[in-house]
Order: C-alpha cells, then sequence, then structure tokens
C-alpha cells in the first residue's frame, strides 16, 4: 500500500512537471509568434508609409495594406485587449475597402548622398523579403510574387538611375564637371547591364545627354585660356620685335 501511494505520488509528480513543461513550452511559443507579428506589422507600416512616393502605387499601398491586415487579424487572438492593435485592424480594413482608390501620402524624395540610396534599398529588399514569406504562407500566388519580384527589380533599377542622376546634377552645381561625368558614366553603365534595358530609354538619353555636356565642361576646364598669362608668354615678351629668329627658337 505504502509502494503504491509512493508510485502514485511520483506518477503525480512527474505528471505536474510534464503539464508545467507543456504550459511554458506554449507560452514560449505564443510568445515567439506575437514578437514575430508584431515584427511583420511594423515592417509592413514602415513600408507603406516610407517608401518614397516615386517608388509606391496604389496597387502596392493596398498589398502592403492587405499583408499588415492579415498579419494582424492573426496577432489580435495572441494579444487580447489590445485596443491600439484593434483600432488599427479597423483603419486598415477601411483602407483595403478602397480598393484602387487607396490613398497615398508619401511624398516624393530626391535620392542625392548614398545613405539616402541605401536607406531605399534596404526598404526595397525588406518588401522582397515580406512577399516571399506571404508568398510561402499562401497570401500570395506563385505569379502574383513573380510579378512583384520583377516590380521591385525595376524600382531598384530606377533608385540606382536617380541617384546617379541627382549625384551627378549636383556636382555640376558645385562646379566639379569631372565628379559629375563619373557619375553619369555609372549611370548609364548600371542601365546597360540590365537584363531588359527597353524600359530606361529615356533615362538613358537624358544621361547621355547630360555625360556629353560634363565632358564639354571638362574639357572647357582642362583647356589653358588665352588671357591667361603663361611663363612662355611672359618670356615671350621680353623679346624685341626684330628679334623674330629667337622666338622661332623658342618655338
Amino acid at each position: 500500500m505504502i509502494t503504491g501511494l509512493i508510485l502514485a505520488g511520483v506518477f503525480l509528480l512527474v505528471t505536474i512537471v510534464y503539464t508545467i513543461q507543456i504550459v511554458e513550452k506554449s507560452n514560449l511559443e505564443k510568445a515567439r509568434q506575437r514578437a514575430d507579428l508584431n515584427d511583420r506589422c511594423r515592417r509592413c507600416a514602415n513600408l507603406s508609409d516610407g517608401l518614397p512616393g516615386q517608388m509606391m502605387t496604389p496597387a502596392l499601398k493596398l498589398l502592403l495594406t492587405h499583408l499588415e491586415l492579415n498579419l494582424s487579424e492573426r496577432l489580435l487572438p495572441l494579444d487580447k485587449g489590445n485596443d491600439k492593435l484593434s483600432a488599427r485592424i479597423q483603419a486598415l480594413r477601411s483602407e483595403a475597402a478602397k480598393g484602387e482608390a487607396i490613398q497615398i501620402s508619401n511624398p516624393p524624395r530626391q535620392i542625392l548622398t548614398e545613405a539616402q540610396a541605401k536607406e531605399s534599398r534596404f526598404m526595397l529588399e525588406d518588401l522582397h523579403a515580406q512577399i516571399v514569406r506571404a508568398t510561402k504562407e499562401g497570401l500570395l500566388q506563385q505569379a502574383e510574387a513573380k510579378r512583384w519580384a520583377q516590380d521591385i527589380q525595376r524600382m531598384l533599377a530606377i533608385l540606382h538611375i536617380e541617384y546617379f542622376t541627382g549625384l551627378g546634377r549636383l556636382a555640376l552645381q558645385q562646379n566639379q564637371p569631372q565628379r559629375a561625368r563619373l557619375a553619369f558614366e555609372r549611370g548609364i553603365q548600371h542601365i546597360r547591364r540590365q537584363p531588359a534595358p527597353a524600359p530606361y530609354q529615356a533615362q538613358l538619353k537624358q544621361l547621355e545627354a547630360l555625360l556629353e555636356h560634363s565632358n564639354a565642361l571638362v574639357l572647357k576646364h582642362e583647356r589653358p585660356s588665352a588671357d591667361e598669362p603663361s611663363e612662355l608668354a611672359e618670356g615671350m615678351k621680353a623679346f624685341d620685335d626684330e628679334d623674330l629668329w629667337k622666338k622661332k627658337n623658342v618655338y
């Protein structure tokens, strides 16, 4: 009888420990899911509000709204009583219901520095990561995900073209034609390296014209002015007009 009680106690203790472990594991998994969903919601919101206006379209805005809405609805059962999250879900539903008429408030932004270019590139890479993750979870079809991947590639190309163009124009304003020429050359090379450069022909022509202009400025700066004094000109003044043969020897 005593042995039976001991065994029963041991079994009860093991059961309690096992139950506690299951509960802790479940709580940890819920915390992990909550943190992951919160992070993805934040990223979608940052992309929706932070992408430069020249990269944002109604279709992209709608996509990010739908992704954030889906993630927020999955998060709500794990974060019950979160009034801020509930209000955000209602706002997202209202925006998603507008369809292609969804409002875009992202202001266009000039890309003039390397830091600005890197920030925008990282945002586009994050957008691609969110689309890949959504496709794996069945939120997007493979064909739709492929179209978005191509569109992101196009936006990356435009980003670099705008960066090199802006950098070159800024150098021209600062009277640095050599630096401008280098920027325009890099922009042209970037376009020609594209798998399908046809969509960027307008930008290519613009960069080629700017390159030609900067080349002309470089040549102008490097050519000595006729009125600019030089040691040779000063030396020639020392000769008399009658000493023409001396001048010929100098030349």
